[in-house]
């Protein structure tokens, strides 16, 4: 592998290592914010593969991180104690119990699965189409994780759940997405969608499908978004309104703030919103800065970061990392200019 590559794999890698050690070095009660930002990384980057690289906007993406975490959620919970809050599951859903790394990969293959369906027929779509189509797949989902009692708890919030996301077990996922997403990147599939996303009537003459290319995008995204919810389910008790509406804003917020082309950005924009909606969370709630309380009205947080969205794309609008992955090209253009003036 290349140097050049082998740096942008490096820098989010670091950001993540980065997050560890900062939650490794808290209290409890603000590791738990460290967990949600590796939880939110690994499904900011699951958004990144198919969103950063083809250039389509997706709005549908949560809806594979709902089926994600109903799947890992129903199938981890004791068998004895579905009955109290899931009493209409199906037969093999009730008597049916997992681990927590088989509920992990069963919740990706079913986020897959689901993207593949999905994307058969929508991948044809480009532009505001395939926005307003991904959307009516979320809002498809969502009625049915909430209506439909006989795959899961409906309106109930999740209980029972082990809660086995740790700080470790976060950390290890969101690496594993970051590295998968690398992989696909720079592989000779990743590289086509880029091309059909840069010019697709360039790319269809060299052959490239772009329906092909899409899709795989989309199941690869799915599945990754599958393990997220997965991860998501395993560390609070969430309802179906947890992975709806507000999930999918901050999660394209984060993509946007921190550049939607590059994965380097996808990781910075997860983290850095995620420390700032941290921060606001605690000042909703109160917080002591040298010894004076801080108190900002409740909703305070989707303000803040939605003006920041449009902050952003006002000034910057290919984000805070440019849409490039990270590079020092700039150490080695300023180099001669320091030879000229000396």
């Amino acid at each position: 592998m290349r140097p050049r590559a082998l740096l942008q794999l490096a820098g989010p890698i670091a950001l993540v290592l980065g997050a560890v050690l900062v939650g490794l070095s808290v209290s409890r009660s603000t590791e738990i914010y460290v967990i949600n930002a590796l939880v939110s990384v690994a499904v900011v980057v699951a958004l990144y593969v198919f969103v950063g690289n083809s250039g389509v906007l997706s709005f549908g993406h949560i809806s594979f991180v709902a089926v994600g975490a109903w799947a890992a959620g129903v199938l981890s919970v004791p068998e004895q104690e579905k009955p109290a809050f899931m009493p209409f599951l199906f037969d093999f859903l009730r008597d049916t119990t997992v681990g927590n790394v088989p509920s992990l990969v069963i919740a990706g293959c079913v986020g897959g699965v689901f993207a593949l369906l999905v994307g058969l027929p929508l991948m044809r779509l480009s532009g505001l189409a395939a926005g307003i189509a991904t959307f009516a797949v979320l809002e498809i989902t969502n009625n049915v994780l909430r209506y439909y009692e006989k795959i899961g708890p409906g309106l109930n919030t999740f209980s029972s759940v082990p809660e086995t996301t740790d700080l470790e077990q976060a950390a290890i996922v969101a690496l594993v997405v970051i590295v998968v997403a690398f992989a696909y990147q720079q592989s000779r599939f990743g590289r086509q969608l880029r091309a059909t996303r840069e010019d697709p009537a360039a790319a269809r003459a060299v052959g490239v499908s772009i329906y092909r290319q899409r899709l795989v995008a989309f199941t690869l995204s799915g599945f990754l978004a599958g393990l997220a919810g997965g991860l998501y389910v395993h560390f609070l008790p969430i309802n179906v309104d947890t992975v709806y509406l507000d999930l999918t804003f901050i999660t394209l917020a984060m993509l946007v703030i921190g550049g939607a082309t590059s994965l380097w950005g996808a990781v910075v924009g997860a983290l850095s919103v995620s420390a700032l909606d941290s921060v606001l969370a605690n000042a909703e709630n109160g917080l002591d800065v040298l010894g004076r309380t801080i108190e900002v009205p409740a909703g305070t947080r989707i303000v803040v970061v939605s003006a920041l969205m449009a902050l952003v794309l006002i000034l910057r609008p290919s984000g805070l990392t440019g849409g490039r992955e990270l590079s020092f090209d700039w150490l080695r253009r300023l180099r001669p200019a320091r030879e000229a003036v000396e």
